[in-house]
């Protein structure tokens, strides 16, 4: 007695399941452990360019032309700011770096920037302690 009576379902299962297998192995896989040793694999499905390893996008061009001709990417990459932060970034650079006027390209180089480089939510290790009632030590 056969447990899957249509062939075509059964190789409509084994594709899907081939399918999965080979996207998950094409995904990379970022090791975190936290601070009790739990080890949790987390699965990075966004892609970045060759090149810079800025996350890809419309608007990556742009911030290639712009910000990869003076400096790393890995500057980009290395921090984190609000769209108000990233735009204090840009003056500071033509004030002091003689970075041009980006003109019309400008928002398109922030759009990017708010949208892969923002700061991320971090959650506490733990909640802070409440009601604490300190006693003093006595000394032997």
């Amino acid at each position: 007695m056969h447990l899957i009576k249509n062939k075509n379902l059964c190789l409509l299962l084994t594709l899907f399941l081939f399918i999965g297998l080979v996207s998950t192995a094409f995904r990379s896989k970022t090791r975190i452990e936290n601070r009790s040793g739990i080890v949790k694999v987390a699965l990075d499905t966004t892609k970045t360019d060759k090149e810079t390893g800025l996350v890809t996008d419309p608007n990556l061009y742009m911030v290639k032309a712009q910000c990869t001709s003076c400096h790393s990417s890995k500057l980009i990459i290395a921090n984190r700011f609000t769209r108000d932060g990233w735009k204090q970034k840009i003056r500071w650079m033509q004030a002091n770096h003689n970075l041009w006027d980006l003109g019309e390209t400008e928002k398109q180089v922030l759009d990017y920037l708010e949208k892969h480089y923002a700061p991320t939510a971090t959650a506490a290790r733990r909640k802070p302690l409440n009601d604490i009632k300190w006693y003093k030590l006595e000394e032997q």
